[in-house]
């Protein structure tokens, strides 16, 4: 998966004569089941404290912070990146850079408990895991991750339904958050999957991604990891896709291109190599997909990434 984090695209700033404070300035829009609420900082400040009753998924638009959460070191938050936050759990937040001219601008989705109990509990009759013991969930420990693009494009549907004027808003934003709310455990999946924060025993989307990254120079192909999981391939399919919100080719070409950058950053690899060393046959395809993902091709990469 490219580690470029997708924007949400932030609204106009408030005007002057409405900010009632260039700290955390506030603009609220009020839903049956959420609360949208939209801060802009126009000068720098430091540990200022924000506590929510409900459970909150917030993401840079705008800017740079600094969060202080519960007992980890301090990180810096910037435009692409999403936090959630637990009910009545306070953070504190530094702007090092917020200014007039370069002001932060955050949302933050405050989300009724009652929506989530009831969304976990459909997600759990109606697409139940394949083991027993398993269950929709969010995890409140994975609390930081990029935006990737679909949960970015649903983030953007619901920011529009919430500020919206139409009678119907309330209706659309709560499809929407039920949308919202499985593209966040999806994402949690695929970060707990890249920091090594899975559970290895007895998991199997743990032991398929793993059997992935170890053999990216074969033809894995989704006959082959369906009968690993001894699943049928539609059966397989539906699995992969519900934890981790790709498809497994999709998983496989994301696991290719992060292993060529790394591969990239040795001067001394040829790109045919690269090429070859990540499961390709043709070089050119590779150049394409490589673009396609990152934006650049695979010698612009090296260039730009060789120590």
């Amino acid at each position: 998966m490219s580690k470029q984090p997708f924007l949400i695209n932030p609204p106009n700033l408030s005007n002057e004569k409405s900010l009632k404070t260039l700290v955390e300035n506030r603009t609220v829009y009020t839903l049956n089941q959420c609360e949208l609420n939209i801060f802009e900082t126009y000068q720098s400040s430091s540990l200022v404290p924000l506590k929510f009753n409900d459970f909150v998924i917030t993401s840079m638009l705008k800017g740079k912070k600094t969060m202080h959460l519960f007992d980890d070191p301090a990180f810096d938050y910037l435009p692409g990146e999403t936090v959630i936050i637990p009910s009545n759990v306070e953070m504190k937040i530094d702007f090092p850079e917020a200014s007039e001219k370069k002001p932060t601008q955050c949302l933050a989705l405050a989300i009724d408990k009652s929506k989530i109990t009831d969304t976990l509990n459909f997600l759990n009759e109606h697409y139940p895991k394949e083991f027993h013991n398993e269950y929709w969930n969010l995890d409140y420990q994975n609390y930081y991750f990029y935006n990737n693009a679909d949960l970015a494009t649903t983030m953007n549907k619901l920011l529009k339904e919430c500020m919206s004027p139409s009678i119907t808003k309330d209706a659309l934003a709560d499809l929407t958050l039920q949308e919202l709310l499985i593209r966040i455990i999806q994402t949690q999946n695929l970060h707990a999957l890249d920091k090594g924060m899975i559970i290895q025993s007895n998991n199997l989307i743990f032991e398929i991604t793993e059997f992935i990254k170890l053999n990216l120079k074969e033809n894995i192909n989704l006959k082959s990891l369906s009968e690993k999981a001894c699943m049928s391939n539609v059966s397989f399919y539906r699995f992969f896709k519900r934890e981790l919100g790709m498809s497994p080719i999709e998983y496989i070409l994301n696991e290719k291109i992060k292993h060529a950058k790394k591969l990239l950053r040795n001067p001394e690899l040829q790109i045919n190599e690269v090429c070859y060393l990540v499961g390709f046959e043709d070089a050119n395809y590779f150049t394409r997909l490589f673009k396609k993902y990152e934006g650049i091709t695979p010698k612009q990469y090296q260039m730009l990434h060789v120590n």
